[in-house]
C-alpha cells in the first residue's frame, strides 16, 4: 500500500471517529499540509464517501449522518496482526468466546481481503508452527468480562454469582481492581467487603455480574498481576511443600516461578550480595506430587525435603528410574 493511499485510509477512519475535524487537525494527524488534506478529501469523495465541508469558525470535515462505511480496510500488516492475533488467542486461551468464534471471524476477514493479500497470509498461517499443543480452556462469558471491566474502571462495587472448584455456588460482592490474563485463564482480583480479604475469581467461573451503587478506592501496591500471582502461591492446597534448596534465588525461579512458589529470601551475610548462593526456604503448595521430582532434579541444586514425607518417597523413586535407564545397554 503506497503512502497517500495509507494516509486517505487513515483520514477516512479519522472521519468516522465521528464529529468536525479541522484541517489543522487533520493534517497535523496525518502530517501532511492543509492542501494535501483537501486532495485526500477529493480522493475519498470520488469513492462515493459523502464528505461534507462544514464552514465557519470551527468548520472542517465531517462524514454525512448515517453514513456506513465498508466492513472491513485493512493493510496487509493489519491483517496480518488480526489474524495472528486470532491464531494466537485460540491457542492459548485467552478468548472470551468459543472456538467457533474465532473461526468465523477469521472468515469473515479472509473474505474482504484482496485475493493476493489472503494467499499471502494463508502461506504464513499454513508454515506456522508452535512448540506446545493448543490448550483448552473453559472461555469467560463476554457480558461478564465486560461488566466486569466497567466495575474496575469507575471503581464501582459489583455483585457476583460464583461456582468454585468444589462446586459450590455462591453470590458475593466485589470490589474489583483489574482483570488479568494468566496461564490461559482470565481472573479478576479485588476485595471482598464483606470479610476484607483479597480475592481472586477465576471469570469464566462467574455466571452473572453486575454493577451496584457507590464506589471504592483501590490500593496503590501491588498491581492487580502481583496480586494473582502472590494469591497463586499461598492459596490453600490438598499437599503443602516445604523446602530447603542451596542456591540463589533466581535459580529456583528458573523452576518455580511466584505463581507455583514463594520463596523466602535471608538477609545475606556479611560480605555476600544477593547473587551468593545459600540455603533459602521454598514453600510449595500443589494438589499433585507427582511434578515435583523432575522439576527439582533439574534445579540440580542441593536441596531438603522438610514436608511431606510423601514427596521424599517419590523422590528416591525418580532417583531410582533414573538410576536404572542410565544402566540400560
Amino acid at each position: 500500500m503506497t503512502r497517500p493511499t495509507g494516509r486517505v485510509l487513515t483520514l477516512l477512519e479519522l472521519l468516522q471517529s465521528g464529529g468536525t475535524r479541522t484541517v489543522a487537525e487533520l493534517a497535523d494527524r496525518l502530517g501532511v499540509e492543509g492542501r494535501t488534506v483537501r486532495r485526500y478529501v477529493a480522493h475519498l469523495i470520488d469513492l462515493d464517501v459523502p464528505v461534507e465541508s462544514v464552514r465557519g469558525r470551527y468548520g472542517g470535515y465531517r462524514l454525512a449522518p448515517g453514513y456506513r462505511l465498508p466492513p472491513l480496510m485493512l493493510s496487509d500488516d493489519e491483517a496480518l496482526a488480526v489474524l495472528l492475533g486470532l491464531v494466537a488467542g485460540r491457542r492459548s486461551g485467552l478468548m472470551t468466546t468459543g472456538h467457533a468464534a474465532s473461526e468465523t471471524a477469521s472468515a469473515k476477514i479472509r473474505r474482504v481481503l484482496p485475493r493476493h493479500v489472503a494467499r499471502r497470509l494463508d502461506t504464513l498461517l499454513e508454515s506456522l508452527a508452535f512448540t506446545d499443543q493448543p490448550g483448552e480452556f473453559a472461555t469467560p462469558d463476554a457480558g461478564v468480562l465486560l461488566a466486569i471491566a466497567d466495575a474496575v474502571r469507575h471503581r464501582r462495587p459489583v455483585s457476583i454469582r460464583y461456582t468454585d472448584r468444589n462446586a459450590r455456588r455462591s453470590e458475593r460482592t466485589l470490589h474489583a481492581y483489574g482483570i488479568v490474563a494468566h496461564s490461559g485463564r482470565w481472573y479478576v482480583t479485588g476485595t471482598d467487603p464483606g470479610i476484607g480479604e483479597d480475592r481472586t475469581f477465576r471469570l469464566d467461573r462467574i455466571a452473572d455480574a453486575r454493577t451496584l451503587p457507590g464506589s471504592f478506592e483501590a490500593p496503590v501496591d501491588p498491581d492487580p498481576a502481583q496480586r494473582v500471582v502472590a494469591g497463586f502461591a499461598t492459596a490453600e492446597y490438598r499437599h503443602q511443600v516445604t523446602l530447603r534448596i542451596h542456591g540463589t534465588v533466581e535459580q529456583i525461579r528458573a523452576q518455580l516461578p511466584a505463581a507455583v512458589a514463594h520463596v523466602e529470601e535471608y538477609p545475606p551475610a556479611a560480605g555476600q550480595d544477593r547473587a551468593t548462593e545459600r540455603w533459602l526456604r521454598v514453600e510449595v503448595r500443589a494438589e499433585r506430587l507427582d511434578w515435583l521430582p523432575p522439576v527439582l532434579a533439574s534445579l540440580d541444586r542441593p536441596f531438603v525435603i522438610e514436608r511431606p514425607d510423601e514427596l521424599r518417597a517419590l523422590v528416591m523413586a525418580h532417583a531410582d528410574r533414573l538410576a536404572s535407564y542410565a544402566r540400560q545397554a
